[in-house]
């Protein structure tokens, strides 16, 4: 058993959860919060038997308020640079994971915490949920990719008011500008959150797998080179036995059992 003292590593129904557990710092980052989560990522990958993954913070008030700032005092341009380069290397590790990860984002996503939401490829967020890139506000700019992830997710116009003001929003307008797929009232949040990942365990891992690699790829692609790769892609899952578990349980009126071969 793997064991941790950062973080909370749990496997059900085909999901791992992975709980942020330093509430009493609103489960900041720290490097040793950071290397123990990409360890159990690393456990994620090596276990045919977890389809999904849940990032999640401990307690009711934050998801992660990001990096730790008394971390920053006198820090130089090679520590900050290490440091950037330390988170970036979770939030690349979340989004090249082939598995699909959800953020489970209940009260404070802020900073480098609303950056490692941002490298999950679903985010469900709490009602008390508040999310921001406050970096401006002690004179930093985002350095786990906010200012690239944020302008993806929601455009480079309000990726801009947000990163040049460091304002906190709230669930609903999160909601609204794109940057999470639904909001949850708090009381429900933990059974809806598991609810959806179960049910996303039951689809095809091969097929899911394939699309997170083409849905992140393409965007850096060219809409020619992106449609090129979409149909490599599309032969390689058509040849899978889950396909052919899909076309028989459609045919029979059955649920399909896939088995990510």
């Amino acid at each position: 058993m793997m064991e941790f003292k950062y973080i909370i590593y749990e496997k059900n129904e085909g999901v791992a959860t992975i709980t942020l557990n330093r509430p009493e710092a609103l489960n900041a980052f720290s490097e040793e919060v950071i290397n123990e989560v990409i360890r159990a990522l690393e456990d994620v990958k090596a276990d045919e038997n977890i389809r999904v993954v849940v990032l999640t913070g401990a307690g009711e008030k934050a998801f992660s308020a990001g990096a730790d700032i008394k971390a920053m005092k006198g820090m130089n341009a090679l520590k900050a640079r290490k440091l950037s380069q330390t988170g970036e290397k979770l939030c690349v590790a979340l989004e090249n994971l082939e598995k699909p990860v959800i953020a489970a984002i209940n009260g404070y996503a802020l900073g480098g915490g609303l950056e490692v939401a941002m490298a999950c490829d679903l985010r469900i967020a709490s009602e008390n949920a508040r999310m921001g890139q406050t970096e401006i506000n002690i004179g930093l700019i985002p350095g786990w990719g906010g200012t690239q992830r944020l302008t993806r997710l929601i455009g480079m116009t309000k990726a801009k008011e947000l990163v040049f003001t460091g304002k906190i929003i709230d669930a609903k307008t999160a909601e609204q500008l794109g940057l999470v797929n639904m909001v949850v009232p708090q009381d429900k949040f933990r059974e809806t959150v598991q609810q959806f990942a179960v049910e996303l365990a039951q689809k095809a891992p091969v097929a899911i797998k394939v699309a997170k690699a083409l849905i992140n790829k393409g965007a850096e692609a060219s809409l020619d080179a992106a449609l090129a790769l979409e149909s490599e892609g599309f032969g390689v899952v058509a040849s899978s036995e889950d396909l052919q578990e899909g076309v028989s349980a459609f045919i029979e009126k059955r649920k399909p059992v896939f088995k990510g071969k």
